[in-house]
C-alpha cells in the first residue's frame, strides 16, 4: 500500500475540501494509505479524525494569524516530508500546489497539484506549479486558461469532481425550511448557495431579487454561505448583503449563514440561482444537478461543461447581468413542467458525468500513473 499525503491549507470544509473527502474512502480501498497535512484544529481535522484518517499538523499561520513567508513554509514542509517520506504528495489547491512544487522536485517526490481556481498566475507561480509530476484541472475551461498562461500542457489533465449520488438525490420537499423561516408552505423559494464573496456574486442575486420582488410577491430568496476572506472589500460586500436583507427586501431575503444540511436543503428549493462571476466547476451545481433541482447559472468557467446546451438541463445566462438572471427565474417559476424536465435532465447529466465513484476511479488511475513514472525535473 502506497503512502499518500494530501496537502490542505485551510481548516474549513469548502468545495475543495469536500471534493477531496468525497473520494478518500475509495482511495484507501484502491491501494493508498492517505494522511492529510493540514491545520490540526477545525472542521476539516474533525471530519478526518472521525473517519480515522491521520491529520499531520502544519502551521500555515502564526499565533497572530499572519502567514509566514513562502520560503519558511517550504522549509517546514520539506522537513516534514523528509521525515515521513510518503510515496506520493497531492496538493489539494493551486496555492498548496505552488508551495509544494519546488519542494517535491528537490526531494525527488512524485507529486500532483489540483487546479481548482481560474486566476491569473505570475511567471513564478507557473514555474512552481510546473515542478509537479502532474497537474489536475477540475474542468476543460480551467485547464485551457492555465495552459494558455504557461502551464505545461503535457502534464495538465482534466479530472471532474464527483458527488455522492445517493447522498445527493431527488427527494420530495418536507417543508422544514419553510417552517424554519415561518413561510407559507407553498411559497416559492429561490436559493443561492456558496461562500459569500465577490466571485460568487451574491450581489447579482440580490439585485435580481429586487427586480422581482414587486412582480412575484410570494417568492422568497435564500442565501446560504459565509464569508471567509478578511479583506476589506469582502467585509463591505457582506455588509451590503446584510443591508439588503434588512432594507427593501426585508422579510423576503433570508441570509442563513453556513449550513450542514445542503443535501436536504437543496430539495426544499424551487430552484437554485448561481450568478458567479468566475466558477471553475461549482460543487453546489453538481449537487443541485444530482438532486434534480432546476438551476439558473451564469455561463462562466466550467459551468457550461456541467450543463452543456445539448443536455437542456439548466438555464444559463451572462455573468453580471441581474436582468438576465431575473428573466431566467421568472421563466422557471412560472412553468412547473419546464422545471420538472430540467430537473430530470440535470439528474441524468450528474449520473453520466459526475458520479463520485467515477471521479475516485480516475483519480486512482492518475495516482498509479504518476507513481509509475519518475517525478518532474
Amino acid at each position: 500500500m502506497a503512502d499518500l499525503f494530501l496537502l490542505c491549507e485551510y481548516p474549513t470544509l469548502n468545495g475543495a475540501e469536500r471534493s477531496m473527502l468525497a473520494v478518500l474512502d475509495e482511495v484507501r480501498t484502491g491501494g493508498f494509505q492517505p494522511a492529510v497535512i493540514a491545520p490540526e484544529q477545525g472542521p476539516l481535522a474533525e471530519t478526518l479524525q472521525a473517519r480515522d484518517i491521520e491529520v499531520i499538523p502544519f502551521c500555515w499561520r502564526n499565533a497572530g494569524g499572519t502567514r509566514p513567508t513562502q520560503d519558511r513554509l517550504r522549509r517546514q514542509l520539506a522537513e516534514l516530508l523528509r521525515r515521513r517520506r510518503p510515496d506520493l504528495l497531492d496538493a489539494n489547491s493551486l496555492a498548496t500546489g505552488r508551495l509544494s512544487g519546488p519542494v517535491a522536485r528537490e526531494l525527488g517526490l512524485a507529486s500532483i497539484a489540483h487546479l481548482r481556481e481560474i486566476i491569473k498566475l505570475s511567471r513564478q507561480a507557473i514555474s512552481d506549479l510546473n515542478c509537479h509530476t502532474r497537474l489536475l484541472a477540475v474542468s476543460r475551461a480551467t485547464r485551457e486558461f492555465h495552459v494558455a498562461g504557461g502551464l505545461a500542457g503535457r502534464k495538465t489533465h482534466v479530472l471532474y469532481n464527483g458527488v455522492d449520488l445517493q447522498k445527493f438525490r431527488p427527494r420530495p420537499p418536507t417543508g422544514y425550511l419553510h417552517r424554519e423561516l415561518g413561510l407559507a408552505a407553498d411559497a416559492p423559494l429561490v436559493g443561492a448557495i456558496g461562500q459569500i464573496s465577490l466571485r460568487k456574486a451574491q450581489d447579482v442575486f440580490v439585485r435580481a431579487a429586487a427586480l422581482l420582488a414587486g412582480r412575484l410577491p410570494r417568492v422568497h430568496f435564500v442565501v446560504v454561505g459565509r464569508r471567509f476572506s478578511q479583506k476589506d472589500e469582502s467585509r463591505r460586500f457582506e455588509t451590503d448583503l446584510l443591508a439588503a436583507a434588512t432594507g427593501d427586501l426585508a422579510g423576503r431575503l433570508h441570509l442563513l449563514g453556513n449550513r450542514n444540511d445542503v443535501e436536504r436543503l437543496l430539495c426544499e428549493l424551487t430552484l437554485l440561482a448561481h450568478p458567479a462571476r468566475q466558477e471553475p466547476l461549482g460543487r453546489v451545481l453538481l449537487e443541485a444537478a444530482a438532486c434534480g433541482v432546476p438551476v439558473a447559472a451564469s455561463a462562466v468557467g466550467g459551468t457550461p461543461e456541467i450543463f452543456p446546451a445539448s443536455s437542456r438541463c439548466a438555464r444559463l445566462f451572462p455573468a453580471d447581468d441581474p436582468h438576465a438572471l431575473a428573466a431566467a427565474i421568472i421563466e422557471l417559476l412560472t412553468d412547473g413542467s419546464l422545471r420538472a424536465r430540467i430537473g430530470t435532465a440535470a439528474r441524468r447529466r450528474a449520473e453520466k458525468a459526475f458520479d463520485v465513484h467515477q471521479a475516485a476511479a480516475r483519480l486512482i488511475e492518475h495516482y498509479r500513473e504518476v507513481l509509475s513514472k519518475s517525478p518532474a525535473t
